[in-house]
């Protein structure tokens, strides 16, 4: 993970959001709580092999990571090892299999999609997750229908940190980045939003990852739950 020290401050010195007219929103760890299914998949690697399961707990942080995460996590291996091409297959089949057996959205994010839809306010999820997981994890969490705009990892040609994939979001909302804000669990979500010159908001009761804290990832805001940010985005214009 890049070091947020590398991440400019903005010099308009202005945090407030009221001006943003649309909301993103990352999808795991932000919108939703896939961490059980995710680590269930690459449990069911150890197992096949005769390893003990991983805790989940152990396994939560790394979940905005997808299959590097998880695999490192779990096999202690990154994508320059040998093998891991064959087990990040092996990962996304069994979690393809499984997408969306105890995944949830947050406790207090319905009240959040609620109230954004009440006010006519235009939102839409942008995810590292490839389309082929992305799609129907959105439709089984009932989200399909409202969402203005669905971005996966793989609809543009560079993914977060990147700024490619918000900007596109921003141009299927039809609205400006700069009245957009950009909520997610990760450094790479405020580095995106950052590069792409939206409002960014870190959801600090998501995963995280388990390096650098939120505190420093030079975020507009941090919210620590649900709740929080639907006081937050009632600024929204």
């Amino acid at each position: 993970m890049s070091d947020p020290t590398a991440l400019p401050q903005r010099e308009d010195h202005d945090d407030a959001i009221g001006l943003c007219l649309a909301v993103l929103f990352d999808l795991d760890g932000t919108l939703a709580d896939t961490a059980p299914d995710l680590a269930a998949a690459v449990n069911k690697m150890r197992h096949d092999r005769g390893l003990k399961m991983v805790p989940l707990e152990d396994l939560r942080p790394l979940a905005s990571a997808g299959a590097r995460g998880l695999i490192g996590g779990a096999f202690g291996i990154g994508p320059d090892n040998p093998e891991y091409p064959s087990m990040r297959d092996e990962f996304l089949a069994n979690y393809e299999a499984d997408l969306c057996i105890e995944t949830t959205l947050f406790p207090g994010i319905p009240e959040v999609l609620d109230e954004l839809d009440a006010r006519g306010v235009r939102w839409g999820i942008v995810t590292n997750k490839v389309t082929r997981l992305t799609e129907p994890l959105v439709a089984q969490l009932g989200l399909e229908e409202r969402a203005r705009c669905v971005v996966s990892g793989d609809t543009t040609a560079h993914s977060k940190p990147h700024p490619a994939p918000l900007l596109h979001a921003a141009r299927e909302l039809g609205v400006v980045p700069e009245r957009v804000v950009y909520i997610g669990d990760d450094l790479r979500d405020v580095q995106a939003g950052f590069a792409a010159g939206m409002r960014t908001v870190a959801a600090a009761y998501g995963y995280c990852g388990n390096d650098i804290p939120p505190t420093q990832w030079h975020a507009q805001h941090i919210v620590q739950s649900p709740a929080e940010l639907q006081t937050l985005l009632r600024d929204l214009g």
